[in-house]
């Protein structure tokens, strides 16, 4: 999603991409990323890729996410650094934060204590990532990988599978489908009270051309987010009201919410001057388009 996003971007026509998929480039193979970059000598790297997905996907393979990411980090961040890449941008995740912090989660408080248990596997692999780019930074004695630390994203090329969607996307998939069967109720996992922080992909893209431009002020980690929540019964709202849903919600409090609040401090972003332009009821309606191109792409097959 953040890829595609990126490449979309008006400002992506001032670059010339390299966009190998997985039938191109195996990132868990170390000597294949290696022999990649050799050959293409990439001169800026921004590393998007990763297994990623829901409060159900990490917790049903724990393993996977923990040793795919880190793998992929680490092959990815080691090329890069053996042929001498100018400019590393580092996706990273609000996750890699400790649990159960309800105030603004700066950037000096990733390692400060421990992590969701829903996603820990994740989380861990991203700060692998994180640590090892500055462990490089301090040997090279130049700063040229950093790292950003998005907060939870929706948007244009996100997932919608029941399996290992996010939790937009997830609730837009249950409320389109509540309405074509004409459900009376939709379930909401936990009491809905979990305050979560949610950006349009678009604008995570528009920051990391706005990094690009401005990569002698970027620090070596950086929030980027809207420095505002809603609680998970607000996003339903939300999403019912532009889909025109009117029926009830039910919630199974056996049901996991992953952190209470996870509301990332935006300042760093903020004193650089730039901010988030995309609304939560623009970014879903977006979003929501999107969904229904790939539903009208279904049937045609």
């Amino acid at each position: 999603m953040v890829g595609r996003n990126i490449l979309e971007h008006t400002s992506a026509l001032k670059y010339s991409f390299l966009t190998p998929g997985r039938t191109d480039l195996n990132l868990l193979n170390s000597e294949d990323v290696l022999e990649y970059f050799k050959v293409h000598k990439p001169t800026i790297v921004i590393h998007c890729a990763g297994l990623v997905g829901g409060i159900q996907a990490n917790m049903k393979e724990p393993v996977r996410f923990l040793v795919e990411n880190t793998d992929m980090g680490r092959n990815v961040l080691m090329a890069a650094n053996a042929i001498g890449v100018e400019r590393f941008i580092n996706m990273a995740s609000s996750c890699m934060y400790p649990k159960d912090h309800e105030n603004l989660l700066e950037e000096e408080l990733i390692l400060s204590g421990p992590l969701e248990p829903t996603n820990e596997g994740y989380a861990l692999a991203k700060i692998f990532t994180m640590k090892l780019g500055q462990y490089m930074n301090q040997e090279n004695q130049k700063i040229i990988f950093k790292t950003l630390v998005p907060c939870n994203l929706y948007g244009r090329w996100d997932k919608f599978s029941e399996k290992n969607s996010h939790m937009v996307p997830a609730v837009i998939r249950k409320i389109h489908k509540a309405i074509q069967n004409n459900e009376i109720s939709v379930e909401i996992w936990g009491a809905g009270n979990a305050r979560r922080e949610f950006m349009y992909a678009s604008d995570l893209a528009d920051f990391v051309f706005f990094a690009l431009e401005n990569w002698e002020k970027i620090p070596e980690t950086i929030n980027v987010g809207l420095g505002a929540d809603h609680s998970i019964n607000e996003y339903y709202k939300v999403v019912s009201d532009i889909l025109g849903y009117k029926g009830k919600f039910h919630h199974d409090l056996t049901k996991p919410e992953g952190m209470k609040r996870k509301l990332v401090s935006t300042k760093k972003a903020d004193d650089l001057g730039w901010i988030s332009a995309t609304t939560l009821e623009i970014g879903i309606k977006k979003t929501y388009e999107f969904f229904l191109d790939l539903e009208q792409d279904k049937e045609k097959v």
